[in-house]
């Protein structure tokens, strides 16, 4: 539940039109999508402007995306500290595939994320889980002699770790999900995850060790954002307002106040989420508002069956 039913519901009450295929504009999946792209686009045309200056593809390796690349040494980092964040939203044209694999994975397991727990989560969720690969890629330099000489010459690349991240979170979420329901009715998404985790664990064993490693450490916040967050530790809400202050820095300290928007986003003014009996168009905001802020799991039983009555009410 959350965009997608946010959706069925208003096409219910308004005439149909087109939707894009990650969901409706402005929604955390659309987002990571475009950043991922732009930057992908902006270095691609950087490194063919490069070659057509005739500089080699090491020239762009060592001038260009060692300032994106996350480096293995502790040293190294403290350099150059941005990279904790741009590796996990970098995708070299040498990775040019991984980087198509994990867009494909991004959406199918971001989708159904967000349908679940609202647009607030998917984000920090991705966030979060590309620094906790980072601390397991650059520890297991530290902890594993084999590869103790790549400290300092090996570098991370690549949304893998957050997109696992991800994954592993929908799963514990909604772990009998299932793709593909034309076949059979479909495969459990913990299909999916346990072969993605298994793929990982067996490269714990190889030279590329940190970098399976780094995809784990992914998992592992992913499980643990969901866990916390069924204990009522929002990860995300930090992170959250946050970024509501940053976008909202040179806004009015007083704005003028509108009757319309206060309906549904001035929480402070009301008592959040209260029942009323009735088909309104209040309550079917406070729902959708709810399922925006926590997700659609959080909904009471009687809520849930409110939205059902609203999605085949074609008068609210």
């Amino acid at each position: 539940m959350g965009e997608a039913d946010r959706n069925h519901i208003n096409e219910r009450r308004q005439p149909r039109r087109n939707r894009l295929l990650l969901g409706a504009n402005e929604n955390a999946l659309t987002a990571l999508f475009a950043i991922n792209a732009m930057v992908f686009l902006t270095l691609m045309v950087v490194q063919v402007g490069m070659y057509a200056g005739l500089k080699t593809p090491d020239y762009f390796r060592l001038n260009v995306m060692e300032w994106f690349n996350l480096p293995s040494s502790l040293v190294k980092l403290s350099t150059r500290p941005w990279t904790l964040f741009t590796y996990m939203f970098t995708e070299s044209g040498d990775t040019i595939f991984n980087g198509i694999a994990n867009m494909i994975w991004l959406w199918g397991f971001g989708y159904v994320l967000q349908s679940y727990t609202g647009n607030s989560k998917l984000i920090p969720i991705y966030i979060y889980g590309g620094i906790t690969g980072a601390f397991f890629f650059i520890l297991a330099h530290y902890i594993m002699p084999p590869i103790f000489d790549m400290r300092g010459v090996s570098g991370l690349l690549g949304a893998n770790a957050s997109v696992m991240a991800i994954a592993m979170a929908t799963t514990t979420i909604a772990p009998n999900h299932r793709f593909f329901t034309q076949i059979r009715g479909g495969i459990p998404i913990w299909v999916f995850m346990a072969v993605y985790l298994l793929i990982d664990f067996a490269g714990t064993a190889s030279s590329g060790a940190a970098f399976s490693l780094a995809h784990l450490g992914g998992a592992l916040a992913g499980y643990l954002f969901v866990y916390f967050l069924r204990k009522g530790n929002d990860g995300s809400t930090w992170m959250n307002k946050f970024y509501h202050k940053l976008t909202h820095f040179f806004d009015p300290k007083n704005p003028t106040s509108n009757t319309e928007n206060d309906l549904f986003y001035d929480a402070g003014n009301r008592e959040p989420f209260t029942k009323t009996s009735n088909l309104t168009q209040k309550r079917l905001d406070e729902i959708l508002d709810k399922i925006n802020q926590k997700g659609y799991e959080f909904l009471t039983n009687e809520e849930k069956d409110f939205l059902n009555k609203a999605a085949d009410n074609d008068d609210l």
